[in-house]
């Protein structure tokens, strides 16, 4: 719990892999900005990496940043040495299912090879801490509820759920968790995995839903809309994630896994059609027609999920945790952010125009 002055207790080591990232980036700026801990990131910036989502913290003494890959065992090894972390947060993942399809290699290398050199690393290294540090020491991978497959019109998942992963991404995912659930129970690692729905929010690059449709309405191109649009999603925004991660790894018990969700509930369609609204209210198109006029429904994804949706009744039982924010309102707050922002945004464009991915069968 935040404390009077907003801060959390303790001054605790924490190293977060994939830090430059959407989420590990504000789980970088939450831990920096809300508590006394250190933070060092750890980060190949591939193309989704980005330093200018760390620039709020970028010149506060406890933030550190080093570029490496996770794979890379020799520089992993040298950041446990040079920062000596108490904590790990394991955020480093290739992450768009659009991209796995097309190129699921990278996804075996960076989410399940990267993971098991991770997870070897931390193991070398908490085996060698002192008592008191190697009791308190923890391994946090962050994980995704795809691993968990496709629901129909009911039901939730829960952190007994089987898995039944569907796409390159989520078998990838899938088998590191069960790599860390393993390194828990064979080595005892003292570990925390949570599985979360989707995220948005500011940083986000724009291959993603929410972004994409936002900056595409924004330069007046089409609202691409897979099938029909009557894919369900539980949406999560970032910063409440990113509170309930730093909650979980500080005060869950090792071995445990949490399902992190915000029950919000909403078809792809119902996104981009709110979307559409906030910005005729926020940035209206010439002649006040309606953003809405560039939706385009396209081909579907191949093996597209139906519906995902969130059991977090656990980590609210256990650790007391709940979002802070409205879904409607975060929604707003992340369109605002992106008209207010371009120049985050704009230099991406270069690299990727938000063309279509993950049509290979």
């Amino acid at each position: 719990m935040l404390g009077a002055s907003g801060k959390l207790g303790g001054r605790m080591r924490i190293l977060i892999t994939g830090g430059a990232g959407f989420i590990g980036s504000a789980v970088a700026r939450w831990i920096v900005e809300k508590t006394a801990h250190r933070v060092f990131v750890f980060d190949k910036l591939t193309y989704a990496g980005n330093l200018a989502s760390l620039a709020p913290i970028a010149r506060d003494s406890r933030y550190t940043f080093c570029k490496g890959d996770v794979c890379d065992a020799a520089a992993v090894k040298a950041a446990f040495s040079d920062f000596a972390p108490d904590i790990v947060m394991h955020l480093a993942a290739e992450t768009h299912v659009d991209r796995s399809i097309d190129a699921p290699a990278a996804f075996i290398q960076t989410n399940v090879v990267g993971t098991f050199a991770l997870l070897e690393a931390s193991l070398a290294y908490w085996r060698a801490l002192p008592a008191a540090r190697r009791s308190a020491f923890r391994f946090h991978h962050i994980s995704t509820d795809e691993v968990f497959g496709s629901l129909g019109a009911s039901g939730f998942f829960s952190e007994d759920t089987a898995y039944a992963p569907n796409s390159p991404y989520a078998a990838s995912k899938a088998g590191s968790d069960h790599l860390v659930r393993a390194w828990h129970h064979t080595f005892g690692l003292p570990t925390i995995v949570t599985n979360c729905s989707n995220n948005f929010g500011p940083y986000h690059f724009p291959e993603k839903l929410i972004p994409l449709t936002i900056i595409n309405a924004l330069e007046g191109r089409a609202l691409p809309v897979y099938g029909r649009g009557h894919n369900v999603r539980d949406w999560l925004f970032v910063e409440d994630h990113a509170e309930a991660l730093l909650l979980a790894v500080l005060n869950g018990a090792p071995g445990s896994c949490y399902n992190i969700g915000a029950s919000n509930e909403r078809r792809n369609i119902e996104i981009v059609e709110a979307i559409c609204d906030l910005l005729d209210e926020l940035s209206p198109r010439a002649a006040g027609a309606s953003h809405r006029k560039l939706i385009s429904f396209v081909a579907d994804r191949p093996g597209h999920d139906l519906r995902y949706a969130i059991d977090a009744s656990r980590i609210k039982a256990e650790l007391g945790w709940k979002p802070r924010h409205d879904f409607s309102q975060a929604l707003r707050k992340t369109v605002e952010w992106y008209i207010a922002n371009r120049p985050w945004w704009e230099g991406l464009r270069a690299g990727y125009r938000g063309e279509r991915l993950g049509l290979a069968i």
